[in-house]
């Protein structure tokens, strides 16, 4: 991949400068709270956390009131390059590896954008976008309603094979970019991955099946049920199912009790009042938001899930967080903030829906993906797993909550065509399969 990527475009590896996002706070670094204090603590009994694809903040959240977006940028040259809108539906992708990251950051000036590789039919100036408000209303919706967070990144530099075991474990071996051949250990001991050496150059291959401690193992061994849904092995070649990497989730009991599959049973499920403390959800590739789908069934997919808690027994139980894993290639002028050689990233969207979120907030404290875990560890009194998670902010603490308060009515949201996220997924046409 690197060679191929090398002979695209030069990308010297990346050093990080001294780093600042205006206007949003400067960050809160490792924090430790008393046993006992997690303002959540007895009010919330069930985080729900649903991961879209490869979007970033300025991209879905372009001139959203109160938060910090830009509709242009610069290229290499010092030019100013103004942001064009582009609709959610994409055939074309833009490479988000390490390379990718490397090639629009470029060493700080973050100005590299048109360097990343993209796929096919691409337009001029293809990462210079945002998608209208028209086009993903309902995410406005349940920001205006909610919390929306601008200062959140992703823990990782590259996309969603890595993103996703951060969502799971906080860490990820150092493992980067993505796997030979299958995102999970149905790929066999010959499916190896990338690493990330300190320096940031690329170091040796390692099995994509291993055995890193996890939230569900710790939540195992504390009694506290969670759930995984997802698509399996043989839907999307079972993308973005995390703990099918794990090789004792994936050969033990786990796999049959807590990874669920498909994805859409969490409706049905919470529907008949079954809902686990914590729950993760990822979507089809067709209701993933990611370009190269050429699907624009995301937001009814999000808007289905999201009613199906609000409208639920769990409701005055419930944090939801809402994100997109990667940057997917897409512009941002939100600088990432160093904590250590694979991390953070580019910023991506947040939104949090509770009947304790305080509405119409913009909460410009800094999170990272490993922000959700860190709330659910601190409320499910967990370890830590990682330096991520350890360092991260716990959104438990962000004063857009209030879990003193009498918890909100839920108010449904609406989307266009309610029904559309149930189409069948579409075929691969994206550079997080092909390697590019």
């Amino acid at each position: 991949m690197g060679a191929a990527f090398s002979s695209r475009a030069a990308v010297a590896l990346l050093t990080f400068g001294a780093l600042t996002l205006a206007p949003c706070d400067a960050g809160q670094g490792p924090r430790t709270y008393p046993p006992g204090s997690d303002p959540a603590s007895g009010v919330i009994t069930h985080v729900v956390w649903l991961i879209q694809e490869n979007r970033s903040f300025n991209n879905l959240f372009m001139g959203y009131k109160g938060a910090f977006t830009q509709n242009y940028g610069y290229g290499l040259t010092g030019n100013k390059i103004m942001l064009h809108s582009a609709p959610l539906a994409q055939g074309w992708d833009i490479d988000h590896s390490v390379y990718g990251f490397f090639a629009a950051y470029n060493n700080g000036g973050d100005n590299g954008w048109n360097n990343e590789y993209a796929c096919c039919g691409q337009p001029a100036n293809f990462a210079y976008a945002y998608v209208q408000k028209k086009d993903i209303k309902p995410y406005w919706d349940m920001a205006k309603a909610y919390i929306l967070a601008d200062a959140m990144y992703q823990s990782q530099l590259d996309g969603s094979y890595v993103a996703h075991q951060y969502a799971i474990a906080a860490y990820a071996n150092a493992e980067v970019n993505y796997p030979s051949t299958d995102w999970g250990c149905w790929g066999g001991p010959y499916d190896v991955i990338n690493t990330l050496n300190q320096d940031r150059s690329i170091g040796n291959n390692v099995p994509v099946c291993e055995n890193q401690t996890t939230l569900g193992d710790e939540l195992d061994a504390a009694g506290i049920s969670w759930r995984y849904y997802t698509s399996n092995p043989n839907d999307d070649g079972g993308l973005w199912t995390a703990y099918g990497s794990i090789e004792h989730i994936y050969d033990g009991p786990d796999w049959t009790n807590d990874v669920i599959t498909p994805q859409s049973r969490f409706i049905t499920d919470v529907g008949q009042g079954n809902l686990a403390s914590m729950t993760w959800i990822t979507p089809t590739g067709s209701n993933s938001d990611h370009a190269g789908w050429d699907s624009a069934t995301g937001p009814a997919w999000v808007t289905n899930v999201v009613n199906a808690v609000g409208q639920s027994k769990f409701w005055n139980s419930t944090v939801f967080f809402l994100i997109w894993d990667d940057w997917g290639g897409w512009y941002d002028p939100g600088a990432p903030i160093y904590k250590d050689y694979d991390g953070t990233g580019f910023r991506i969207p947040l939104i949090m829906i509770s009947p304790y979120a305080k509405p119409q907030q913009v909460t410009h404290i800094q999170y990272e993906t490993a922000s959700v875990l860190r709330f659910a560890e601190d409320l499910f009194n967990v370890a830590p797993l990682g330096a991520s998670d350890s360092r991260a902010a716990d959104p438990a603490y962000d004063p857009a909550f209030d879990f003193s308060q009498a918890p909100r009515a839920f108010v449904p949201f609406k989307a266009s065509k309610n029904d559309a996220w149930r189409r069948p997924t579409q075929p691969l046409r994206h550079t997080e399969v092909d390697g590019d």
